[in-house]
Order: structure tokens, then sequence, then C-alpha cells
């Protein structure tokens, strides 16, 4: 007998470039704090809120992904967004993953610091209509705006979504920051998981920081 598919799936996306522990710490904080049954992270090829290509190739990204979280019975890496050419428009997974996995209830996970450019997202309103917002709110950091999400949620959804929201640790970890660590030789050791610091000293992946890797 198969096993019985997960019913309360998180999605992390984002260019992970590269994945480091701030990511996995969010990641393990909205698996326990929303009791899911498994975390789908989702990276990108191209996020169409930014103009420049993430540094690392989409395959150097995905491995470093698998790396990371290779092993974790609740964590899977979905390479769909890599795999889909042009801008990774949340709302097109969305649709793709409801219609492949219906019957699943499905968490978006976002940062607080982007409630302010959801209108910029593409159709924002189908989004919060087929997965429940999560916003992940950060030690250290301002206290949430949720009058921001007036215009989309009800008051009885926006108080499903205050109680979604997730509290991890202050962590002062940044892919920018370990780009340029890398591209100045300067270690990331206890910044990303041992094998994606290898992985990325084998590749010499960041070396000269803003240029893409010729390893697609």
């Amino acid at each position: 007998m198969s096993d019985p598919q997960p019913q309360r799936v998180g999605l992390f996306g984002g260019s992970f470039d590269p994945v480091h522990l701030g990511h996995l710490l969010i990641a393990q904080c909205c698996l326990e704090q929303l009791q899911l049954d498994q975390l789908r992270w989702l990276p990108n090829r191209l996020s169409p809120l930014k103009q420049d290509r993430p540094p690392a190739s989409p395959k150097h990204r995905l491995t470093m992904l698998q790396l990371a979280v290779g092993g974790h019975p609740q964590m899977l890496v979905d390479s769909r967004e890599l795999d889909r050419p042009g801008p990774s428009y949340t709302v097109e997974t969305l649709e793709d993953l409801t219609g492949l996995h219906p019957g699943q209830e499905w968490f978006w996970i976002i940062g607080a610091d982007c409630l302010g450019q959801l209108e910029l997202w593409r159709k924002p309103e189908r989004i919060l209509e087929l997965a429940q917002l999560v916003v992940v709110q950060r030690g250290g950091r301002p206290p949430i705006d949720w009058e921001l999400l007036s215009r989309w949620l009800n008051r009885e959804q926006l108080a499903r979504t205050r109680s979604c929201s997730v509290h991890v640790p202050q962590i002062e970890i940044s892919s920018s920051e370990l780009r340029e660590r890398a591209a100045a030789g300067d270690s990331l050791r206890y910044r990303v998981p041992a094998a994606v610091e290898q992985y990325i000293d084998q590749h010499q992946l960041y070396r000269s920081c803003g240029s893409s890797s010729p390893d697609q």
C-alpha cells in the first residue's frame, strides 16, 4: 500500500543563492509551529521583482538545496519553477500544485518584509484563494503590519492569517553577505551547512561577485 499524501504542505520560495542556516531555521520553525506534514522548497528561476538573474545557475542552486535538506523526512526540494522558462510566478506554481494534488492544504510562506510588495505580485488575490498565507516574523524586527492585507482578506480570513504567523529567532545571515564573503575568500563556516560550504568551494561559486557560473 502506498504512503498517504501529506495534507498540510508549506511552500517556501526564493532564489536561495546560496541557501543558508537562516533559511533552514525558518523552514524548521514553520514545520513545528504550523504542524505541517511537509515543507516544499521552491527555488525560483527568476524573480519577477528583481531585474538581475541570480549569480549561481539553477543547477547549482538546486544542488545546494538538495545537499542542505537531504535526509530530512519532511522536506522536499521542488524544481518546477527552475524547469519553467521565464519569470517564476507564485500563482502559476500554486495553480499547478492544486491541480495535481487536490485536497491538500497549502501554506504559502513569506517574510514580513515582503507584505508591502504583495500588490506587485501577479494575481495576489488568486494566490490568497489557493493557499493560506504564512507570515514569518524574525526576532528583532518591527511588528507585522497586518493592515497591508486588509484589501484582500476579510476579518475572518485576516484573523486566521494572524494565527498562522510564525516566529523565528533572530539570526543575521543573508545570501548577499555570503556571496560577498565567498568573493573575498572568507569562510562560510557555520553560516551554511557543511555540505553546501564544500560545494561552493569545490565549484568556486561567487568568486567573481555578480557573475554567473558557466556551469549551467
